[in-house]
């Protein structure tokens, strides 16, 4: 089967990035991250946390590490050397020679597995920690202290003996070959786990990847020594660099970015990971916002609503709860010329592919109750589970699906490390606020000229930008030579351009400046 084309749409704003996977020019995933370090709770970051309680009865403890929700850590997730980690944090201090008592401690003896957590930590006491799971709902994160680090072809752990090898390389020489490579990289106290990306990969560009890895955790070593408080070490890569790392293959086509400085961050990213690949990054300078350019904005708008149209009439009705998530199919207003089972198995075939892409765009997780249209068909039944487990195969997420039940459900459960992401695609009108009533449409281009004539005489403004949605910005521009822009243009002897943005709401309108800066 020919692989898909895929596009990453990378939105860079002051306040937040947006990225947008493509595939064949469809939304597949949608992530946001705070344009501000330390802003969020995310999976991979590591803390240095502070033991708040202890749960025995749950045999774990609650970790603060500067949330408003306490993070939760079992005993199982202390990991086999944590008397390791804790040794030195324990003895780290700006005095220290970090790299010799590093190399020094002994690993072991392992903790036990039937250990209890009363007797492994101490409240008040001081861990590295990592987030497995982001805060979801009333529930803090859900806590690690086996840090990794994850490269494109290796995961670096520190304080561990072991180099593991991905099961997806099939050929034992090459893992031979990648083993003693790798353990003749990795200095004393550090293990590995050898990706599938790292078959064939040479020795220069693993050593490369783990020398960075490695000098990621040490340089975290200073801001343990300086102060055993709680804090952040390190964060994972950027979403846009996680992304790349684990999308990346030879299918990814174009990487589109609109802002120079992350352009410059990824392409350099992408030389170390994949060289080859530098020249699919492209920096998109138009004046069209990126999302608009390539109808994200448009996706987004029709992609997360309640009510989800698939094709030829049928639709999803989708409903979050705090224990499961509902999907709900219906064939709508489809054309039934065809015999009615056959006509149903193709509907719930259209509406198990939207539902793929529908878990991966939302990031849904736990348990998905999905109500399929009832078919009579065993067959029937048997071909669309097979084709929905075929579907779910390259989403990342750990996800297990069942077969129907005689009542039509189907039962998906899929890894949920993070909230489920939910976006209003109502709007409250800008004008009414929400009552129904607006002022008349025909005195709309009055107000804009009131603010236009303010700008332009009092306070001297002689080139412009207008904004609008595309319904006004139609209205504005009508007619070649004689459209009210041209009028004003005259009028005022300033210069206007009008610009249509698929974001803005009927009526709404905004002006800028030449340097892209609001004029309110």
């Amino acid at each position: 089967m020919e692989s898909a084309e895929k596009d990453l749409i990378v939105d860079v704003r002051s306040t937040e990035v947006s990225i947008a996977l493509m595939e064949n020019h469809r939304l597949i995933e949608l992530n946001k991250e705070s344009g501000k370090e330390g802003d969020s709770f995310s999976v991979g970051d590591v803390y240095l946390g502070k033991v708040k309680k202890l749960l025995p009865a749950l045999n774990a403890a609650f970790v603060d590490i500067g949330d408003q929700k306490e993070a939760f850590i079992h005993y199982l997730d202390l990991g086999l050397f944590f008397r390791s980690y804790e040794e030195f944090v324990r003895k780290i201090n700006p005095n220290t020679d970090a790299k010799a008592l590093y190399s020094g401690i002994k690993l072991g003896p392992i903790l036990e597995k039937e250990g209890r957590i009363e007797n492994t930590l101490t409240v008040g006491q001081i861990i590295p920690v990592q987030i497995i799971k982001e805060p979801i709902s009333t529930k803090g994160s859900r806590l690690t202290a086996e840090i990794s680090l994850a490269g494109r072809n290796v995961v670096l752990l520190p304080f561990a003996d072991k180099v593991s090898i991905s099961q997806k390389i099939a050929s034992k020489e090459e893992k031979r070959r990648l083993e003693t490579l790798v353990k003749s990289i990795l200095p004393k106290n550090y293990g590995a786990i050898i990706r599938t990306a790292a078959e064939g990969k040479t020795a220069a560009i693993l050593d490369a990847e783990i020398t960075t890895l490695i000098d990621k955790w040490e340089n975290s070593w200073k801001k343990i020594a300086r102060s055993k408080s709680v804090q952040l070490l390190f964060t994972e890569y950027s979403k846009t660099t996680t992304i790349l790392r684990d999308l990346l293959n030879d299918s990814f086509t174009n990487i589109h970015v609109n802002d120079e400085t992350v352009y410059d961050e990824i392409r350099k990213y992408i030389s170390v990971i994949s060289p080859e690949q530098e020249k699919i990054v492209k920096h998109y300078s138009s004046q069209t916002p990126i999302f608009d350019h390539f109808e994200v904005t448009r996706q987004i708008k029709s992609s997360f609503g309640k009510v989800v149209p698939i094709k030829q009439g049928a639709y999803l009705v989708i409903e979050h709860t705090e224990a499961l998530n509902v999907i709900d199919v219906n064939s709508g207003t489809r054309n039934k010329n065809k015999e009615q089972e056959e006509n149903t198995f193709d509907v719930n075939c259209y509406a198990a592919e939207e539902i793929a892409r529908q878990m991966r765009l939302r990031d849904m997780g736990g348990i998905v109750i999905v109500d399929f249209i009832d078919m009579e068909s065993n067959e029937h039944r048997t071909a669309l589970y097979k084709k929905m487990v075929e579907l779910m195969e390259s989403d990342r997420a750990k996800h297990n699906v069942l077969p129907l039940t005689k009542f039509g459900l189907m039962q998906i459960t899929r890894q949920r490390v993070r909230p489920v992401t939910e976006i209003n695609t109502l709007e409250v009108c800008p004008v009414c606020h929400g009552t129904g009533k607006i002022s008349s449409s025909v005195v709309i281009d009055e107000d804009i000229e009131r603010k236009l004539a303010c700008l332009v005489t009092e306070k001297g403004y002689r080139s412009l930008e207008l904004r609008v949605g595309h319904i006004l910005g139609s209205y504005l521009s009508r007619g070649i030579f004689n459209s009210i822009v041209s009028r004003w243009k005259k009028k005022y002897r300033c210069k206007i351009a009008l610009t249509e943005v698929t974001d803005f709401t009927v009526l709404q309108h905004e002006f800028y400046n030449e340097k892209g800066d609001r004029l309110e």
